[in-house]
């Protein structure tokens, strides 16, 4: 039922003159979402203060709640037509009112880490696009027939987000931002394992699949005490954002997935200093797949030993610098930082195996972003002992991934089983750091257990992978034009 609603209210987008693209839709459709999610959140908290013979104090006033303006009922209990706002009544109100009341919650809230807080950020950030009151009453009284009060029905609403957010990537050029293949992510966690207690931190969090997948694995443990739980809700997933559209979207998902007031913060990561973060901002697990691509300006780079425009290496010394002692970290590169020649990529390089244990090394194939064929390695490493020797699995599903092909659990199942014993096999070797030449620490993936010679590549795959070097282009050159 819920999977037809959904596919309902993309239809009443599609019609819209405001909504062009696959992100508007998923944009227009969370911040809906988010009021609905919320009306039945405190509806529950009502019911179980009333349990307890107490009051519930509403955190949305009685005027701005959705049963009074988006989806208002009569006394029998059905949708009152005559008394809900529609067509240019409709948008005054919330573009002119609704909206303003809702972002003014930032300014209000005790902390940032409040759901109040959140309200106000994400009514600050997002704007409504549609541009047909009309539109949006048909959208809101689809959104009305969505429930959010039971674990299983908030269950199937993530999995339908999950799809639009998987979508919204596979439309735009950089995809790979929104949409991290969920088999991939898995497989990442299974390599770390993290504990009940512990942190975990993306710094680069885009929808945050990389914290619900987390929240997942952690909350099917057998045995959770209420204080595990509110652990889990309060103290274990810390993620930044810079765009205000995955900012948004990360809220909603990790919301969906039983994350009550996420903690996210709105903020470009590569800002903050290094020499400022101290060892309480320090976490126990960095999952992440920050972008790359991207040029970053002079005064960004300042805050960074290494110097670079190129995006992910400033990431990659953050996610270094935000670990404690001992901390666990996996995280998706584009594969030349293995083998780039350039100075800032050789100090880096030398940085991680010289002050990080690099013990896992994931070559991945390409078109494992369906969004990009640009080719990515995971790196797996704990921070405070030198590496000496890294393990390389070299993942080849047996077929030319693509839309209709994607990743899946099972074609990772052996690279988790093998790395466990960092076992070697025809996809598998590992490499002596102190074999290394000093002058580049290039690692790049050379499968010993293969012919060096490489086969003959399908005409198709070539032309694939020309298309996906000319978008990257595209966004490299778009970066450059805003820094000019």
């Amino acid at each position: 039922m819920f999977e037809q609603t959904f596919k309902n209210i993309d239809d009443i987008f599609h019609k819209d003159a405001g909504c062009s693209s696959e992100l508007d839709y998923t944009e227009q459709s969370s911040w809906m979402l988010f009021l609905k999610y919320l009306d039945d959140l405190e509806y529950t908290k009502s019911q179980e203060a009333e349990l307890l013979g107490e009051q519930y104090q509403y955190i949305i006033d009685d005027q701005h709640r959705w049963g009074t303006w988006a989806a208002p009922h009569n006394a029998d209990g059905k949708f009152d037509h005559d008394n809900a706002l529609t067509g240019s009544d409709l948008m005054d109100y919330v573009d002119g009112e609704l909206f303003s009341y809702l972002k003014g919650f930032k300014q209000r809230a005790e902390s940032p880490n409040t759901i109040e807080y959140k309200i106000g950020e994400i009514f600050g950030e997002i704007k409504n696009k549609i541009q047909s009151g009309y539109s949006l009453r048909d959208a809101l009284e689809k959104v009305d027939e969505l429930r959010f009060r039971s674990q299983e029905e908030k269950h199937e609403l993530s999995h339908l987000y999950e799809a639009k957010i998987k979508n919204m990537g596979n439309a735009g050029r950089n995809g790979g931002e929104y949409y991290t293949p969920r088999p991939l992510i898995r497989a990442m966690i299974d390599v770390l394992q993290p504990q009940i207690g512990e942190t975990i931190y993306d710094g680069a969090a885009g929808s945050a699949g990389f914290l619900c997948e987390a929240f997942d694995y952690l909350r099917q443990r057998e045995g959770l005490s209420t204080n595990d739980l509110d652990t889990l809700q309060t103290n274990t997933f810390y993620a930044k954002e810079k765009k205000s559209l995955a900012y948004v979207i990360a809220i909603m998902n990790m919301i969906l997935h039983g994350i009550e007031a996420p903690n996210v913060i709105h903020t470009n990561t590569l800002g903050e200093n290094l020499r400022d973060i101290t060892p309480k901002q320090q976490h126990d697990m960095v999952l992440a797949n920050p972008p790359f691509g991207g040029k970053e300006r002079k005064e960004v780079q300042q805050n960074f030993p290494i110097k670079t425009g190129e995006t992910a290496f400033l990431f990659l010394q953050h996610f270094i610098k935000m670990l404690k002692p001992g901390g666990r970290a996996a995280i998706v590169i584009k594969n030349t930082f293995l083998s780039n020649t350039d100075n800032a990529a050789i100090a880096l390089r030398k940085e991680l195996l010289e002050n990080c244990n690099l013990h896992t090394v994931l070559d991945c194939p390409a078109k494992t972003f369906l969004g990009a064929g640009v080719k990515t390695v995971v790196l797996f490493f704990t921070k405070g002992e030198p590496t000496q020797k890294t393990w390389f699995y070299q993942l080849d599903p047996g077929r030319s991934l693509g839309k209709t092909n994607p990743l899946n659990d099972k074609d990772l199942k052996e690279f988790v089983e093998l790395q466990s014993a960092f076992a070697e096999s025809e996809k598998s070797w590992s490499l002596d750091v102190e074999k290394l030449d000093e002058a580049t620490w290039d690692l790049s993936v050379k499968n010993p257990n293969t012919e060096e010679e490489a086969p003959l590549r399908e005409p198709q795959i070539i032309i694939e992978e020309i298309i996906a070097l000319d978008k990257e282009s595209e966004i490299i050159l778009g970066n450059i034009q805003e820094l000019l």
